[in-house]
């Protein structure tokens, strides 16, 4: 924990990758497992943009998890994340393989180095894509921004008007940037964000959830590795994470 911006806030991404509806399902077990770990230690979360999947489950979702050393703990989950289990929507109950993709960037302060020129934004506002009822914008507020000169783009639609989901776009490309900035300098993690990300699918997967035909998740970075597949779900992922921390503190030594 000695990286400078390892006591912030993070920004969590989750993306479906391979597997149709079964991987918007696995997002949001994903979702949830994360928003328990956040609970247990007594982390605020905010959604803060979210696409339903188109039968089930969820496309793509970020959410902000509030606290202290929040990114430091959850950077450790940046990666492919795969599933295998039997699919509750196979009729023949077929055992399927699930991947998404987790991104955490740490959220910056809102006087950071960082300015943005208005000639170098894209701005286009569009209608809120919620799940339904009382919590689709019944106008055209949800906001996203694309840094031309980077390309990088982030986006609201849960804010209450247009000028809310603005600027909490603004505060996240600000977070992209910073990041893309620091690991460029640093030169130790530049092949996640320019353009050189593995794919989501088989093969690249920092850890694997396995429901069938055992219990087991195991993380391929550390070996790390229980059967208490239920506890991990539920938000229990703190040994992973320790286990993560532990291996990159080795390797600086």
């Amino acid at each position: 924990m000695g990286d400078e911006l390892d006591r912030n806030s993070a920004i969590l991404s989750i993306n479906a990758g391979a597997g149709g509806t079964e991987s918007c399902d696995w997002v949001g077990m994903i979702l949830r497992m994360y928003t328990r770990f956040a609970e247990n230690h007594k982390y605020n979360v905010k959604t803060i943009d979210i696409l339903p999947g188109e039968e089930a489950g969820i496309k793509n979702v970020m959410i902000l998890i509030e606290g202290e050393y929040a990114y430091g703990y959850l950077k450790a989950e940046r990666g492919v994340h795969r599933l295998v289990r039997i699919s509750p929507f196979d009729a023949n109950k077929r055992r399927h393989t699930s991947f998404a993709s987790v991104d955490v960037i740490p959220e910056v302060e809102e006087d950071t180095d960082i300015k943005l020129e208005e000639k170098d934004l894209r701005i286009e506002v569009y209608r809120s894509k919620g799940a339904g009822g009382q919590s689709v914008n019944t106008t055209d507020s949800a906001v996203r921004i694309t840094h031309i000169p980077t390309n990088l783009v982030a986006q609201c639609q849960n804010e209450r008007s247009q000028y809310q989901n603005k600027q909490t776009a603004l505060k996240i490309l600000k977070a992209r940037i910073y990041e893309l900035e620091r690991e460029k300098k640093e030169k130790e993690m530049l092949k996640q964000y320019a353009g050189e990300k593995k794919k989501i699918e088989w093969g690249s997967q920092i850890r694997s959830y396995v429901l069938h035909p055992y219990n087991m998740v195991k993380d391929h970075r550390t070996d790390y590795e229980t059967g208490d597949t239920s506890k991990v779900l539920d938000g229990g992922i703190d040994e992973f994470i320790e286990a993560y921390l532990k291996s990159q503190l080795g390797k600086r030594g």
